[in-house]
């Protein structure tokens, strides 16, 4: 049977034997002293020299008249081994920042361990051999082949796919060079029968959906003539006795074909404002308000006679009118219908004439809220005139009718 030994018993004082006594340096603080230094890529051999440097003149790290502590003065340390040269780099004094380090030395016959602060240097290093020597340089083609071998080397898998497929579309320019005079006789063969920028823009004018416009106006009543809208046969029909014989603004919105229009019923009383009302102004705001009638009687389904009988009011030649203009009919039907196309210029033949009423500057709030429409899309459609659509001064230039804007 094994025998078991007692513990030792530990002697008095062996504790107070083991405590160590930390103390702060008591040398001048400018002294030098130790340095901490990290080696974040080549690590010098332990047999390499170093030198401390001071980067500014000591007078400079003096402030009232004491000097500045040594781990605080702007110091740099330098080193020279066989083939590399270690210095301290300018990430320095970003790294110490906010960070104190100390240093302690530990007295083993006093068991007092001394603490000084040490600065921080994190070196860098340059070869000796390659010390003066030009950069190679990188062509084009090397970047991305470099990044496609370190991709295929530590990239992961769907990053490999990715190269893969980037390869697999690589187009080989060298493979082109003999096809490439064909590829051009082909392309100015076939570019032949394009059409000039010229041509091009002509096409594009006669299939914009605004009425027929003098492209050389210079007065804004010229750009969109009164026959282009209102042809002369429609215009011939059209008369004012009634209205000029009605008593008062009540009764002269009743003679209107559409009777709810903010804007018609606004400027119908302000023609009649004055001693004289012009005929021109009353004949375009009942065909304004004619045009808002047959919108509305052509919002479904209709057909001629449902229109007729809707426009009561409205001379029949002006009906027939709007109904060959604004309408359309499908290939192999005889019904007319309202497409988005014939609508819209339904919409800007009518701001034309609204244009005219209002002296080329029309306020679209008012003419938005009769067609229950929005303010940006009826703006849009000014501007798709050419002309100003604000109350502002009039846009009188016929080349804004290339470049729609608004003042």
């Amino acid at each position: 049977m094994a025998s078991t030994s007692a513990p030792k018993k530990r002697k008095r004082g062996a504790d107070d034997a083991q405590k160590v006594v930390f103390a702060l340096s008591d040398g001048p603080a400018a002294q030098l002293g130790p340095v901490l230094a990290n080696f974040p890529s080549i690590k010098a051999p332990k047999s390499t020299p170093f030198k401390c440097y001071l980067t500014q003149a000591r007078a400079e790290g003096e402030i009232g008249g004491e000097e500045r502590p040594f781990a605080e003065l702007p110091t740099h340390i330098a080193g020279e081994a066989d083939a590399v040269d270690f210095y301290t780099s300018a990430e320095t004094r970003r790294a110490s920042v906010g960070c104190r380090y100390l240093v302690g030395v530990h007295n083993k016959r006093t068991g007092t361990t001394t603490l000084r602060e040490a600065p921080l240097h994190l070196l860098a290093h340059d070869v000796k051999a390659l010390k003066g020597a030009d950069p190679a340089a990188v062509s084009a083609l090397q970047r991305p082949e470099a990044r496609a071998a370190l991709g295929e080397t530590f990239g992961t898998k769907k990053a490999k796919l990715a190269i893969r497929a980037q390869e697999r579309n690589r187009v080989d320019v060298g493979a082109m060079q003999g096809v490439a005079g064909h590829l051009q006789e082909s392309i100015q063969r076939n570019t032949q029968a394009l059409p000039t920028k010229e041509e091009a823009k002509a096409a594009a004018d006669s299939t914009r959906l605004v009425p027929t416009y003098d492209a050389g106006a210079l007065n804004p009543e010229d750009v969109y003539p009164r026959p282009n809208i209102i042809p002369d046969a429609e215009w011939k029909v059209l008369t004012t006795s009634p209205f000029t014989s009605a008593q008062d603004t009540q009764e002269r919105i009743a003679l209107l074909p559409f009777k709810r229009s903010s804007w018609v019923n606004e400027h119908l009383g302000l023609a009649f404002a004055g001693p004289t009302p012009r005929r021109d102004t009353i004949k375009l705001l009942f065909y304004i308000s004619s045009m808002l009638a047959f919108r509305n009687a052509t919002f479904k389904k209709f057909d001629k006679a449902s229109v007729q009988e809707k426009l009561a009011g409205v001379p029949g030649a002006v009906v027939d009118g709007l109904l060959a203009r604004f309408t359309e009919t499908a290939r192999g039907s005889t019904e007319a219908r309202v497409t988005s196309q014939s609508e819209t210029l339904l919409l800007t033949s009518m701001f034309a004439l609204c244009l005219r009423v209002d002296d080329f500057a029309t306020d679209t709030s008012l003419i938005a809220a009769d067609l229950s429409q929005p303010v940006a899309k009826i703006n849009s459609l000014f501007k798709s005139l050419g002309m100003c659509s604000c109350v502002a001064p009039p846009l009188a230039v016929a080349d804004a009718l290339s470049s729609p804007r608004c003042c």
